[in-house]
Parts: C-alpha cells; structure tokens; sequence
C-alpha cells in the first residue's frame, strides 16, 4: 500500500479516514483490555490515527509484509511507547487537525465485552473480526436497499448463522409472497454473496489470495471464544 502521486493525496486521505471510522474500535479495546484508563485510550487511538493520517505513515503498510490488521497492532503498540502523551497533548492544545470518533459509544461498547480472561491481542483480533462482519452484513445490506428489497434482507440476514430460532421457511415464504423452493434458493444465493463480500474483505487486508482462507480461520476461530 502505497501513498501514491500527489494528485492522489486526497483519495488517499479519504480512504484512510474511512479506514479509522471503521477499525478504530478494535484498537480501541486491545488498549483498554490491556488495562490503559478510558481517557488515556480516547486520546491515544484518536492520536494514533491522527499520526497516520498527517505524516502519511499508512503508505509504509507493504501487502507482502503481512496482515494489515498486524501492522496496525504493531504501530500502535511503537506510538504508545513513543511519548504518546507529550505528542497527544501538542495536537490536542495545538489546532492541528483531529479524527472524529465517537468515542463515548466506543467506552459503551466496550462495557459491553465478555468478562473472560482473553488477552488484549486476542481481544483486538476478536473485535477485528466483528468489524468484518458488520462491513459485510453493511455491504450487502446497501446491495439489497438499491435494489429495493431492503426488507427481504432483514428477514434472510437471519439465516446466516443457522439459528434455531430463525422462523421457518414455509412461513416466511408466506409472508414476502414467494414459494419455499424459492425461498430456500434465495437463502443459499444470499448465503453464497455473503461469502463473497467476506472474502473481498478480508482479501484487502492480507497479502494475496492464498492468504485468504488462513484469515478467514483465524477471525472465525476469535469470533467463537
């Protein structure tokens, strides 16, 4: 990942700060699992991405190193012992420009984490994970809305994890109009993109393809402690 001519700063910027909005959290939690005080997580990821951002430090994130979930961690991990709070402090008194998150949701959130003897890095890769899924749950559900069958998504998305509970196919056919065949073809197709947009993530954050099935194993393996 590179940083690209000049004339493309600015699509590059836009891209990193959609790249905080949606990874922010899980460092956010690593900190605070690691046992750093609410206000000192706040500033330091907030900081962190602030760094990345102004010194344009994302471009030295080379693909063939490794996971890009790993350089993040790695990053992170130096900023913080590299006098953060000195630093934190110039940019917070000094008018450069800051990243916007909400970071009182991100406290709520993490309120809201198991309380299981999971370490810091193997919280981070949990909630890494979890972030993938609700881009991709995100994805498919703008797929669905442009196509107008918003509501066809909120009653599949229910079959993606097999819940017992989910209502029965004879029902919910009856209900959107379509027979059970149909219906129980739509869940698979609805499955098999689901799969799709999860590897396009995941693809984007490893090395190559070959990658892909590995990560995939380790995020599901997080997600399930």
């Amino acid at each position: 990942m590179s940083a690209g001519k000049p004339q493309d700063l600015p699509r590059a910027r836009e891209a990193l700060a959609t790249l905080c909005q949606a990874y922010w959290y899980p460092l956010y939690a690593f900190l605070r699992r690691q046992g750093t005080s609410t206000e000192d997580a706040q500033d330091l990821v907030q900081a962190f991405f602030v760094e990345l951002m102004e010194k344009g430090k994302l471009g030295t994130a080379d693909p063939e190193r490794g996971k890009f979930r790993s350089f993040l961690l790695v990053s992170l991990r130096h900023f913080q012992a590299n006098q953060w709070r000195r630093e934190a402090a110039q940019k917070r008194g000094g008018g450069v420009r800051t990243v916007s998150f909400d970071l009182e949701a991100g406290e709520r959130r993490f309120a809201l984490e198991p309380a299981h003897e999971l370490t810091a890095e193997r919280i981070f890769q949990r909630q890494w994970a979890m972030t993938l899924l609700e881009q991709t749950l995100a994805t498919l559900r703008a797929e669905f809305a442009a196509a107008g069958k918003a509501e066809q998504f909120e009653r599949l998305k229910q079959y993606l994890g097999g819940d017992r509970d989910s209502v029965p196919y004879r029902e919910l056919a009856a209900e959107l109009g379509m027979s059970e065949g149909a219906l129980k073809v739509a869940v698979h197709r609805f499955r098999g993109r689901w799969r799709e947009v999860l590897r396009e993530q995941i693809a984007q954050t490893v090395a190559g393809p070959e990658e892909v099935e590995e990560e995939l194993r380790e995020l599901f393996d997080a997600v399930a402690e």
